[in-house]
């Protein structure tokens, strides 16, 4: 079977989706991140949320979190966790015309982008809990603020 490959021509037309899973529980309960990636700038959200959250609360999070700043992508590259292969998160992306796929490990359209991301994302945690006090979330805006800072500083004219 063969798979097109979108060729993103726009900024947040084509994300990428995965988890941070099994972090410390915050004052908020949170313990994991929703690492969202947009594929032509490199840039990315970073969201808390705790494993028990439902579909709904993923759908809230995104439409709070990513939908209100960026267009609706065209396509979604995601992990194939639950959230992504329930019913509703299905028809919810449908209703929003939005494609989605979901990877496996030798996927086309898995170039490594996310599993990078995700990786420097647990070394800036690590160094944050070492040198800051508080909840791994209370640092998290910071942190997606640096991460995008270094993205776009490799990738001028992107954002």
């Amino acid at each position: 079977m063969t798979h097109k490959i979108n060729i993103p021509t726009w900024k947040w037309e084509v994300i990428n989706m995965d988890f941070v899973m099994g972090l410390p529980h915050t004052r908020r309960q949170d313990n994991s991140i929703w690492v969202i990636l947009d594929k032509v700038t490199k840039s990315a959200h970073f969201l808390a949320f705790k494993t028990t959250d439902s579909v709904e609360d993923y759908a809230k999070l995104y439409i709070n979190e990513i939908f209100i700043w960026h267009r609706v992508p065209l396509s979604i590259i995601s992990h194939k966790g639950p959230q992504f292969t329930s019913h509703f998160w299905k028809s919810f992306q449908k209703g929003l015309s939005t494609q989605v796929n979901l990877s496996t490990t030798f996927h086309p359209q898995r170039d490594g982008q996310a599993e990078r991301t995700i990786l420097t994302l647990e070394d800036i945690l690590r160094a944050c809990m070492i040198d800051f006090t508080g909840s791994w979330d209370d640092h998290l805006p910071l942190i997606e603020f640096a991460y995008n800072c270094h993205a776009l500083s490799l990738h001028p004219g992107r954002e």
